[in-house]
């Protein structure tokens, strides 16, 4: 495969300065509403908040890929002598729990850096940090040259995943029936 460069956006996390607002999980959710900014649900957000709130502890998480197994890895991290388990920290969605994937279909959410239409300047949870604990960040990198699944098949495959490919055709099936008749 052939090299390409590529533009790496991320947000880095600066933890001395997140006070557990969480007006990134609210305008995420509001950005990400159909139609836009129609309501403000939390579990619609690509942005989760780890709180601890006495202990002072905040930690902002944003969605990543999709994985369709879970992982090996069930570390602990303590955190100022409070126990975490490395799940809370992960950014992606899997089979093993709820977060980063709609409340209402299960559909896996991705953070998308808010470039969907008007596409953004920054993210929003990075314009709307009041403490400014989020920073975006882009840089370029040479990468292996990729297909990314369109939208479309990840979610196909979170489905199949969670329901088995039969479940999923006979659903198809009867979902094309009521609309012939």
């Amino acid at each position: 495969m052939a090299k390409v460069k590529k533009k790496i956006k991320s947000i880095k996390i600066d933890l001395d300065k997140c006070n557990g607002c969480r007006a990134c999980e609210v305008i995420c959710s509001a950005f990400h509403a159909s139609p836009k900014y129609s309501g403000a649900n939390p579990g619609r957000a690509r942005i989760r908040m780890i709180r601890d709130p006495l202990r002072d502890v905040y930690v902002p998480v944003y969605a990543g890929e999709y994985t369709p197994a879970e992982c090996m890895g069930r570390d602990k991290y303590v955190i100022d002598g409070k126990e975490y388990d490395e799940c809370g920290f992960c950014r992606a969605s899997c089979p093993s729990r709820d977060a980063f994937k709609d409340p209402d279909s299960g559909l896996p959410l991705k953070c998308d850096m808010c470039e969907d239409d008007p596409p953004q300047e920054k993210p929003l949870c990075v314009q709307w940090c009041l403490n400014d604990a989020l920073i975006y960040e882009e840089r370029e990198e040479e990468v292996e040259e990729e297909e990314s699944p369109e939208a479309l098949e990840v979610g196909v495959k979170a489905l199949t995943d969670k329901f088995g490919l039969d479940q999923i055709m006979d659903a198809v099936a009867r979902m094309s029936m009521s609309k012939k008749g």
